[in-house]
Order: structure tokens, then C-alpha cells, then sequence
């Protein structure tokens, strides 16, 4: 615990008060004196504060109400506000809170200062963490994202207990707060970091009458109410890292009371700013318990009646409200209507914990304005040490390729209006003379939007254009679609998709302006490299055997045989374009990562990538080419599968060039987990152990960790491989799959369940963070497509039989041949 009575800190205290113009002194003055809201106006100085960073991203658990669709959309009704809030958790403390859009941020953290008589603790990283899942069914399973946050001192001095909702009905967040003291003179204070508007370099704070508003500059900003049900003793508003109060309560000086950030002047000062609430000070064996709230609207009338509306209904109300029941549905509504999700949970190894906890994360990151926009991830990679200067979207944003995963992973729960609904939105993504800027032959899917479609990255990844087709078959043999509906979508979507598959042609969009000839990818799954990927042709090929299924459907005769045609030629080339016979990592033939121009047996080289420079192609592994097996164009006996398979799993390759790494489940069981590909760069350098580009800039050092995910791939591998030719799958089979691939996907959720993007293989210098192999990284957490990852192995397993493999696809082997 931090202790600031020694001779340097109370040097450093008394300059810091100095600096304040305030009096520093050995214990904080505690006067319960009511706030004069009339008080002249205390401009606080020193903006705009340190530069703002994004929120720190692994995450341990993210929260939103659940919402009803109305005809396929949200729309809110009397009866049923739509509520467009979300939040994430981290570190035991508030971290972002977006309202609006989904990516549209408006808080960095909240949390609480605790100073005591000899220490003053920051909650986040001074406390003990504990997280629990506030509403449970009677197997113990989570049944809403409603958290229970609990931060203890490691001295054991005081403790604090938050439970979240958001408000069902309206625009806001409430948190129910109980702080404990354990000894005498225990004083919290409330902090919080606004960033409104998806970014916190330009934005005004100013004291109400009971709490605290917060907007940006912009005209029609945003705007944040935070308010509690007991009073402050003393609060203010701040720059960072200047005048937040935090730099008071560390010299053990008085809040300097400033009311707020900017002057009446025309050109307002903005900058990244604070807030600051002195609570009552608690002798030993007291609690203080009050509800706190953040409400959003446009403009602050609209944010703080928000406030006020919910701290009204009270934390009780708005959390049942939240579970669900017979006035309002919720969380535990959503889960009753799908039918798999009870019948799954004999292939879990947790009894179907993560699996509720898997569905409601994948709902929950879907937009509440523009339904069926499906994010990748409720965080920004790496946030903590990336500047929050310029809005971004992160990961908050639509990948096609994520997209399907998710929407995959709901129609293996039995959800049937969300992957129709999400199908659907597709359309508003597709290039084509609709899309404002854009020149060239229509049909292939953006590379990354916000979820309003706007556009943000604009390379052409065929497996992206591919996938929206799979996609659609899957939901017409489900009877998601109609039959009619089927003929429909395929005339106004899926037919361009399949025709720019099979010809291509030239396409110009802001800086991207190229001439795209299929099956070579301009970018592969790992938006990275060009040419031609096995993981990519496994998607056309797939993709152009459903369009003909629905072109035959639609009464496209010439359409089927063009589609058809294509793919068995794309079948034909497939070893000749990824094999390569003159390998460097073995004798036999083994498939390549990607090779730029189709001749694997040459040392071309791969592009630079992630600071890594790039490598002759055939050193470069990655267990993409099992999605050949999993949607069915290659057998899993196929020799070429099984050769690269084997350098896959080999554990003696050079760490830059390898990518299986073991791990143990909770119950000792022995699990792979995987890279994704050789001299991958996209993760924390190995010896200053600093964050993925943290400097602004990428390192050589910089080394990719493992995806959990990828363990779930190589479980649905060795499921097909368990049931070739039709082979029931043995009980001995399944158990094995379970324990293995299917526990092990659960060993690497967090303490709230929450799937990472990356966990730590123990590979460089995990001092700063403490990692151990295993734990989820900084990288992004939850990653949609891990936990969609996690719901279709367990369906696979249950089924006994790969969920998302498309039996039509098999014969284009027998062509090849």
C-alpha cells in the first residue's frame, strides 16, 4: 500500500500543494458543510491536462440492457424505451461507457480514491478485485450481465462493493455503491475521466446543482450527468494530471473547489478533464450506501433528467427490470428463447457457465440503433497506452468475417430473428453504385465500418465477400430465410457477391484504386498479405458452391453453372497455388500461410508486417488451411492436411516461426493452444514487455501471442476427423473433445468469463504486467469471435457433427483430383 508520510513524499506533497495554492497538511480536513450550488465561479487551471488515453482493454466483463426487436428492429415504445447504453468493466473498477452508437464512448474510468490516515489508495490498482455475476439460475449459470464489483485493500483497511445496471428504460447507468470502513478515517473519493464523444482531448466539465455535466465542444455534443443519492462534501472538476484533485488528495490538502473548466470567453478552454467527489469520512465499522448514476442525452437537459429519472426508480428496480420479468423483458427472457442453449450444456466442461455468459456477450455487442450491427470487440487494443486524441472506433466497429462468426454462433443457439436481422444489414455494407465515393465492379463487402456504415478501412478481402453468401444458405436451409426471401436476397445481394468472386475487376475506393483478380485476395484474414490464402479459397470456393444452390433456387440456371464452374476451378488450383514441395521446414509438401503470387515452391518473400520484417513464404505457417476441412472442400485425411499438421504442432520450431504452445486445464488436463501464423508481430514486445506499437510506433521485438479461438478450430478439426465417412462419434471421442478443446476454451476465459483476443505463451519479459502463460492480454477482451468460436464447437460436439460445414462443398475435392 502506498504510504505518503515519508520524508520524500511529504516533500513532494508540499510542493504539489504550492503548486494548488492550498495548505498541505497530515489529515485531509473532513467539514460535512453543504455545497453553496450560488458559490462564485472557480475556474480550474492547467488545460487542457495530459494527453487522454483510451480505456485500459481487458475488459473482465461488459454490460447492456437486453431489448426486444419490434419487426426487426429497435424501435422504443412506451411499454419498452430502447436504453443505448453499454459499459465495460476492468481492474475491479467502471472503465468505458458508450451511449448512442455502440463505438461511441463517453467515459475512460470511474473509480474511487481512498485515503486513510497514513495512505492514500487508488482503487484499480491499490485493491484485491473480485467480480461476480449479480442474477443467477439455480445451476449457479449467469442469467443478465448485471456485475458485482468488489474492491478490498490488501491491508485489509476498507472495502467497496458496486453492482451495475444500465437503466432498461432510459439513457443511463446506475451503480449501487456500499464502502466499508475497516479502520478509523477512511475518506473516499469519487474520480472519474469523461471522454465524451469517443475521445477526451476536447471536453468541458462544470458543477450542477447536485453533481457533476460534462459535453465536448462540438455544438451538438453529447453530454454526461453523473449524480448520487447522498451529498458530496466537497467536488470539483479538473484538467488531468493537473487540476483533477487528485494531485489535493496526494498532498493531503482540501479539493480546490473548482466549479468548472472554462470561462465565459468565445473560445472556451477544453482539454482532457476530471471529476472529483469528497465523500464522508467513516470511522471503523461504518458504511455509506448510495446509488450513483451516469445519465446521457443530447445535451444536458436530456442527460441530467435521465440522471434524475433513474436515481428515482432506484438501483432495486432497475436491476430486476434489467434480469427481466412480466412487465419488462430482459436478460433472462433472451436466454429462455433459445432452445439449444439448455441441450448444449452436456458438452461444457463447467456445466454451461461460460456458454450463458457466451450468448449474452454476443448480443450484447450488437448496435441498438442500427440492428444487426455486429461489433468485433467492446474495446480499443492496447487502449491504455494509445493516445485518445483523434475518435476511434477500435474494435467497436463491422468486420463481415467476425460478423459471420457471431452470426454462426446464434443460430447454433436457436436464436432466430438476430442473424436474419444481422444478414440483412449486410446490404448497407456492399460496394456498389449506392455506396457514396465508390467506382468499379460492385459485390464484394467493406473491409471495416461503423456500425451506421460509414466507412473506415477499404481493402477487398474475398473471404469477406464470400461469407455473406454462407451466411445466407445456412439461414435458408435453417428456414430463416423463406424460400421467397431466399430468391430475393439473392437477387439484390448475394448474386453481385458471387459474380465478383468469380471475375473480379477494378475497383476504386479513397486510397485503394487496383484491379482484383479471384482467387487472390488483396488482403487475407489477417489483413496483412496479398495473394493466395488457403483459408481465403476455402471461403470462395464454399461461397460460390452455396451461390449456385441459390442461384438453382432462384432460377438462374447460367449463374449456378458460372459459380459452380469457378469454384471447381479455384478446387483445381489450390495445391499447386498454396504447396509447396520444396519446403524449408520439411521434406514432404506442406500448405503455406499465403504466397503472393501463387508459386509456393520460390523464396518469395511475404510483406513486411507489425514490425516484423517479412520472411521467404515457405517458412511461414498458419492453421488457417483447416477451415479446408471445417467448411468441407478438403477431407480431414487429406495428406497435405495431415503433413501440415504435424509442423503446426511442432514444438521445437524457433519461437518466431512457431505456433503451438500447451497449456492445463483447471482439472490438469493438457490443451493446445495456437498462434496465428509464423513471425507474427501484433502483440507485446518480448524485452521491454511495453504494449503493440505503445511508442507510436512498431517494434522488431513485437511477437504475436496465442488466440484462444484457434483452439476452437483444432477442436472442430479433430471432430472431423473423428467422424470421417460418417462415423458415429464415440463416447470416448466426444469426452475427449470436451476435456480437451472444449475445456480448454473455457480455462482461458477470464475471472468474469470474458474471452481474449490473446493469451500470454510465455515468451519474453511478462514483468510488467505480471502475465502468466495463459491470461489474457491487453490485446481485446471479450473478441466476439472467440466466444462465437466457443458456442459452435460446443453445438459441434453436442451434434456430433462440424456446425458450420457445408456438405456440398466436398465434391469439389473429388474435381481437383
Amino acid at each position: 500500500m502506498p504510504v505518503t508520510n515519508s520524508s520524500s513524499l511529504r516533500a513532494l506533497s508540499l510542493a504539489i500543494a504550492a503548486a494548488l495554492g492550498v495548505s498541505a497538511c497530515e489529515k485531509a480536513p473532513a467539514p460535512q458543510e453543504p455545497i453553496d450550488a450560488k458559490a462564485a465561479v472557480k475556474v480550474a487551471p492547467g488545460a487542457p491536462g495530459n494527453t487522454p488515453l483510451w480505456a485500459f482493454a481487458g475488459k473482465t466483463g461488459i454490460g447492456t440492457s437486453y431489448e426486444p426487436y419490434v419487426d426487426g428492429a429497435y424501435a422504443g415504445t412506451a411499454q419498452n424505451p430502447v436504453s443505448r447504453v453499454w459499459y465495460s468493466v476492468a481492474n475491479g473498477v467502471l472503465t468505458e461507457t458508450m451511449y448512442g452508437l455502440i463505438h461511441n464512448a463517453q467515459l475512460r474510468e470511474l473509480s474511487f480514491i481512498i485515503k486513510g490516515k497514513d495512505f492514500v489508495d487508488f482503487e484499480a490498482k491499490d485493491a484485491n478485485h473480485r467480480q461476480d455475476y449479480l442474477h443467477t439460475d439455480d445451476k449457479g449459470r449467469p442469467e443478465s450481465l448485471a456485475l458485482q464489483l468488489t474492491s478490498t485493500d490488501k491491508e485489509q483497511k476498507y472495502r467497496i462493493e458496486k453492482k451495475i445496471v444500465t437503466d432498461p428504460h432510459r439513457d443511463s447507468l446506475i451503480m449501487r455503491v456500499t464502502i466499508e470502513a475497516l479502520e478509523d478515517g477512511i475518506t473516499p473519493f469519487l474520480y472519474a475521466d469523461p471522454h465524451i464523444d469517443n475521445g477526451g482531448a476536447d471536453d468541458l466539465a462544470n458543477l450542477s446543482d447536485k453533481g457533476f455535466v460534462i459535453t465536448d465542444k462540438a455544438q451538438d455534443s453529447s453530454a454526461l450527468s453523473l449524480e448520487i443519492s447522498t451529498d458530496f462534501v466537497r467536488r470539483q472538476v479538473g484538467f488531468e494530471g493537473v487540476s483533477s484533485g487528485v494531485e489535493a488528495i496526494m498532498a493531503g490538502a482540501p479539493l480546490p473547489g473548482y466549479s468548472q473548466t472554462f470561462s465565459d470567453a468565445a473560445a472556451p478552454q477544453v482539454g482532457n478533464v476530471a471529476l472529483t467527489g469528497e465523500l464522508k469520512t467513516l470511522a471503523r465499522g461504518e458504511t455509506l450506501t448510495f446509488d450513483m448514476v451516469l445519465g446521457f442525452g443530447q445535451g444536458a437537459d436530456a442527460a441530467t433528467a435521465n440522471a434524475r429519472a433513474s436515481l428515482t426508480a432506484g438501483f432495486d428496480k432497475l436491476a430486476e427490470d434489467f434480469r427481466g420479468n412480466d412487465s419488462t423483458p430482459g436478460w433472462r427472457q433472451y436466454l429462455a428463447s433459445l432452445p439449444a442453449l439448455n441441450t448444449m450444456g452436456d458438452a461444457t466442461a463447467d456445466k454451461g457457465r461460460l456458454l450463458n455468459v457466451s450468448a449474452m456477450v454476443l448480443k450484447a455487442q450488437e448496435d441498438k440503433t442500427h440492428a444487426g450491427a455486429l461489433i468485433a470487440s467492446l474495446s480499443n487494443p492496447w487502449g491504455d497506452t494509445i493516445p485518445a486524441v483523434t475518435p476511434s472506433t477500435g474494435y467497436k466497429a463491422v468486420w463481415p468475417r467476425d460478423f459471420y462468426q457471431c452470426a454462426m454462433a446464434f443460430l447454433a443457439l436457436g436464436d432466430t430473428q438476430t442473424p436474419k436481422v444481422a444478414f440483412e444489414y449486410l446490404k448497407q455494407i456492399q460496394a456498389g453504385p449506392a455506396l457514396k465515393g465508390y467506382e468499379g465492379a460492385p459485390g464484394w463487402f467493406l473491409q471495416k465500418t461503423h456500425v451506421d456504415g460509414q466507412i473506415e478501412w477499404v481493402a477487398v478481402q474475398l473471404d469477406q465477400t464470400a461469407m455473406p453468401i454462407m451466411l445466407g444458405w445456412k439461414l435458408w436451409q435453417a428456414g430463416e430465410l423463406s424460400d421467397d426471401e431466399a430468391r430475393l436476397w439473392y437477387q439484390d445481394m448475394l448474386k453481385s457477391a458471387a459474380d465478383f468472386l468469380v471475375s473480379g475487376g477494378d475497383i476504386k475506393l479513397d486510397w485503394n484504386q487496383r484491379t482484383i483478380t479471384p482467387p487472390s485476395t488483396q488482403q487475407e484474414r489477417w489483413e496483412e498479405q496479398a495473394g493466395f490464402s488457403p483459408s481465403t479459397m476455402a471461403a470462395v470456393i464454399t461461397g460460390l458452391q452455396a451461390a449456385a444452390a441459390l442461384a438453382e433456387h432462384a432460377g438462374d440456371s447460367e449463374g449456378a453453372q458460372k459459380y459452380l464452374a469457378a469454384a471447381t476451378n479455384y478446387s483445381e488450383q489450390l495445391e499447386a497455388r498454396t504447396v509447396t514441395n520444396k519446403g524449408l521446414l520439411s521434406d514432404k509438401p506442406y500448405i503455406l500461410r499465403i504466397s503472393p503470387e501463387g508459386t509456393p515452391d520460390t523464396d518469395a518473400k511475404l510483406a513486411d508486417n507489425n514490425g516484423r520484417p517479412g520472411l521467404d513464404q515457405r517458412q511461414i505457417l498458419d492453421g488457417g488451411f483447416l477451415e479446408l476441412v471445417r467448411y468441407g472442400v478438403r477431407g480431414a485425411d487429406n495428406p497435405l492436411i495431415l503433413n501440415t499438421l504435424a509442423l503446426v504442432d511442432d514444438k521445437t520450431l524457433e519461437d518466431n516461426l512457431r505456433i503451438r504452445y500447451d497449456f492445463t486445464t483447471a482439472q490438469g488436463q493438457a490443451f493446445p493452444g495456437f498462434r496465428r501464423y509464423g513471425n507474427d508481430g501484433y502483440g507485446e514486445d518480448t524485452v521491454t514487455g511495453a504494449n503493440y506499437a505503445e511508442n507510436g510506433s512498431n517494434s522488431a521485438n513485437q511477437r504475436g501471442r496465442v488466440w484462444p479461438f484457434f483452439t476452437g478450430e483444432r477442436g472442430h478439426y479433430e471432430l472431423a476427423k473423428a467422424t470421417l465417412g460418417g462415423k458415429p462419434l464415440s463416447d470416448a471421442d466426444k469426452r475427449r473433445l470436451i476435456d480437451t478443446y472444449v475445456a480448454g476454451m473455457e480455462s482461458l476465459a477470464n475471472g468474469g468469463g470474458m474471452l481474449p483476443e490473446q493469451v500470454w505463451d510465455g515468451v519474453g519479459d511478462d514483468t510488467r504486467f505480471g502475465y502468466r502463460p495463459g491470461d489474457g492480454t491487453n490485446s481485446a477482451t471479450p473478441l466476439a469471435w472467440t466466444h462465437a468460436e466457443y458456442v459452435k464447437l460446443v453445438r459441434s460436439v453436442h451434434d456430433a457433427k462440424v456446425w458450420d460445414h457445408y456438405p456440398f462443398a466436398t465434391q469439389t475435392e473429388d474435381d481437383a483430383k
